[in-house]
């Protein structure tokens, strides 16, 4: 039995709270919004985010950041990417020489490009991250469906000891020695999401979805090994896989903010009517900055930002994808 903290009681954190203590860990809970976790004492469910689920009866909750951090084997940080940062830098104190973070959220940082790992290293540099990534939809992790995802660290020892850590018999946990790769992957296809989803909203149907989803991880997979990561890895799980996933399945809080988008929402109003961050969002602007950097043409990230940032009618969005110049498939 290991001694596990998770910080951020959201769907994605409770999860994988219930899942660690389902493989037979302690499991202390961290949330720094007072209700919630009167919320998960009071009822051991997290009724607003993941409904239908219940938590064990000797899982602990805390308010106290250092209750959930200290003396644990493996903490994971399951915040949203927004306040990724912010969260890493209230743990610095109270995480020791050489702790595993396990990072499990997803998303760019704009301005600086970091990956969520990359702020948790920057934040607290005694630490050793491995991330946790793939196509996996809290609402069914949650509940036991079968899912498999990645655990990526340079140092493999640490990769293998997290995926021992989270592996059972409906979750299984491949290892990677590309977290970089793997965590370009996750953040990148939400803005992929986006337009699957404002696409749905306009009333296209299958042929354009697999259009943006093939096209999609063409752009996804020049970026990422422009930037250092390895084919392979957007080939994978964390790649075709985790986008897969989150353009086809109303579980996809991205899928779900494009389509109100692709109906006439603003972002704004999509945003506020799906109730929980909508990380493409947060990523597109920092995912153009890259491909600027690497010199990368992203075509959809563009367009999905021209709809977010500056007013474009989603029609016309596609309109101007389908009618671009011409030229070859693989290029």
């Amino acid at each position: 039995m290991k001694k596990t903290g998770v910080v951020g009681a959201g769907s994605w954190g409770t999860a994988l709270a219930k899942l660690l203590s389902n493989n037979g860990h302690s499991v202390t809970v961290y949330s720094a919004i007072a209700s919630e976790i009167e919320m998960l004492n009071t009822f051991h469910e997290q009724k607003e985010k993941l409904p239908g689920v219940v938590l064990p009866e000797d899982m602990i909750f805390t308010s106290d950041i250092g209750e959930a951090v200290k003396d644990k084997d493996l903490v994971v940080l399951a915040v949203p990417s927004p306040f990724s940062r912010s969260t890493a830098k209230s743990m610095k104190n109270v995480v020791s020489e050489g702790q595993i973070i396990v990072s499990a959220a997803k998303g760019l940082e704009d301005g600086s490009f970091d990956t969520i790992s990359g702020m948790i290293r920057e934040e607290i540099p005694q630490c050793r991250v491995v991330v946790l990534c793939g196509p996996t939809h809290a609402e069914e992790v949650g509940m036991g469906v079968p899912t498999a995802i990645v655990a990526g660290s340079e140092n493999e020892e640490d990769a293998r000891f997290v995926q021992d850590v989270f592996m059972n018999d409906v979750f299984r946990v491949y290892t990677s020695d590309d977290p970089y790769g793997m965590e370009l992957g996750g953040a990148l296809k939400n803005v992929i999401a986006l337009a699957a989803g404002i696409a749905d909203g306009l009333g296209y149907g299958d042929n354009t979805k697999a259009a943006l989803i093939t096209r999609g991880i063409h752009e996804i997979s020049r970026l990422g090994v422009a930037a250092g990561g390895r084919r392979e890895t957007f080939e994978g799980l964390t790649g075709i896989g985790d986008l897969i996933v989150t353009c086809a399945s109303m579980h996809s809080r991205n899928r779900r903010a494009g389509i109100l988008i692709g109906k006439g929402k603003s972002p704004d109003e999509a945003m506020a009517e799906v109730k929980q961050v909508v990380e493409g969002v947060y990523s597109a602007k920092a995912a153009m900055h890259l491909a600027a950097k690497h010199n990368v043409d992203m075509p959809i990230v563009a367009e999905v930002n021209k709809i977010l940032f500056e007013n474009k009618k989603p029609a016309d969005a596609l309109v101007d994808l389908m009618t671009r110049d011409k030229k070859a498939e693989a290029i």
